[in-house]
């Protein structure tokens, strides 16, 4: 959280993390195509020749007042590539809240709780834990017909307490949901803070 008392703005960065094509990018690419663009800023990608993120997806969100000041909701995702744990570990510094954004299908499962348990080992580097840190839970994919029931899914990933929504971020399905949801614990958070 960083506040500029000159122009009463307050910046909260969310960050989308999760295993390699889980969907993070596209639930960031669907919230700008349904945004008012008065209410957002451009969607920056840095991809690879592949298509793939290479560093992070970043959009700008100008929503509400809190306690008098104008929010912006800076949207971040990390790589979700083994190889770029480093940029996820930068992208994840001076995080208010965090969307972990899993891949539904049964065979990824393994690959959902190996980036987890990054995210872990990032957060307390940081000096943050999972019960302190505002944490969304998005089951994402859940049209596919492999999908693992959302309740294994939280078992097995540990986010028995935290909001979970199931989505299609392809389709938008449980894409606004899920962002309501993290930015209003992000808030709650700030608001506890200020």
């Amino acid at each position: 959280m960083f506040i500029n008392w000159k122009s009463r703005e307050i910046n909260l960065k969310i960050v989308y993390y999760g295993p390699a094509l889980s969907g993070k990018t596209t639930n960031l690419e669907y919230i700008h195509l349904k945004t008012n663009p008065c209410m957002r800023g451009e969607l920056v990608s840095l991809k690879t020749r592949g298509d793939r993120t290479l560093y992070f997806d970043f959009l700008q969100l100008e929503l509400g007042q809190i306690a008098g000041l104008k929010p912006r909701f800076n949207l971040y995702t990390v790589p979700g590539q083994v190889c770029y744990a480093k940029s996820r570990e930068l992208v994840l510094q001076g995080a208010d809240g965090v969307v972990f954004v899993a891949d539904s299908q049964q065979q990824r499962l393994e690959d959902n709780l190996q980036m987890m348990r990054m995210m872990e080992t990032n957060l307390q580097a940081l000096g943050h834990s999972l019960r302190t840190m505002p944490l969304v839970l998005q089951c994402n994919k859940r049209d596919l017909p492999n999908a693992a029931p959302v309740s294994t899914m939280r078992q097995q990933l540990g986010f028995n307490g935290a909001p979970c929504f199931e989505s299609v971020a392809t389709k938008g399905a449980g894409v606004f949901n899920t962002l309501k949801a993290v930015i209003n614990l992000v808030v709650s958070h700030a608001q506890r803070k200020l």
